[in-house]
């Protein structure tokens, strides 16, 4: 019998691409195979155009779409040159939108919180795993560092230190991953939300509860290290807050 007059199952549908999304694909692989390799500058949009056979348009939309992604950097008077492609790539490309998000939805930040605290929680294990005796002297130095400025008249610069302690954790962990996730919240919480920048009265508990972390570490307990930073960052979290 005929097929002719059956419905056609909407999966079997050839959509036709938008060309700029055709060149994007390619230079996309041109860069993840190692053909366009890291620093090395992209091809002209004129040798761009030749080669595929396409309007300026079409290249300009991809070569945009691939600057929003991290993929590639553009210098005032200069070619397009290819980043290095890393973790951190990935946050980038959608920074733009969760800082919308948490600036915009007073919501969001609460569920950042919620998401540091329980993300934070399995890289301090992590880090308990991995960490040496050189990774707990660089700890114990940032530690002392956040103690010397309890004297500053600039709280900003204790809270700096803070931040160092969580990212120091993150690169132990020795995960790219974790170090990257950590950057971003960290920077989505500091751009567009006020970490109380005064003294608050607990800067000698914040320390007595890094050093309880970091005593975790240097044993190598998973678990105690957990309890430590989970007492940290829940009593530690309402102080961020959104941008009156």
């Amino acid at each position: 019998m005929s097929g002719f007059g059956r419905p056609q199952n909407p999966g079997t549908k050839i959509v036709r691409t938008r060309l700029s999304d055709q060149v994007l694909e390619r230079l996309q692989e041109r860069i993840a195979s190692g053909v366009l390799s890291p620093g090395e500058q992209m091809p002209s949009e004129r040798e761009l155009m030749e080669e595929f056979g396409v309007g300026r348009p079409a290249v300009r939309e991809a070569m945009q779409r691939l600057h929003d992604a991290g993929l590639i950097s553009v210098s005032q008077g200069g070619r397009a040159r290819v980043n290095e492609i890393a973790a951190d790539t990935a946050l980038r490309s959608m920074d733009a939108v969760a800082r919308m998000l948490i600036s915009g939805f007073p919501n969001y930040l609460d569920h950042l919180k919620e998401a540091r605290i329980r993300f934070e929680l399995g890289m301090v294990e992590t880090a308990a795993e991995r960490a040496t005796a050189d990774d707990i002297a660089v700890l114990r130095d940032n530690i002392e560092m956040q103690r010397s400025k309890i004297s500053s008249p600039d709280a900003q610069e204790f809270i700096y230190c803070d931040m160092d302690f969580h990212r120091q954790i993150a690169e132990i962990s020795g995960n790219p991953i974790y170090a990257a996730l950590s950057e971003a919240i960290l920077t989505w919480l500091s751009a567009y939300h006020v970490h109380l920048l005064r003294w608050t009265g607990n800067e000698t508990t914040t320390l007595d509860e890094h050093s309880a972390i970091v005593d975790a570490l240097e044993v190598g307990s998973s678990e105690t290290a957990r309890d430590a930073m989970k007492v940290h960052l829940e009593r530690s979290s309402d102080l961020y807050r959104l941008t009156e």
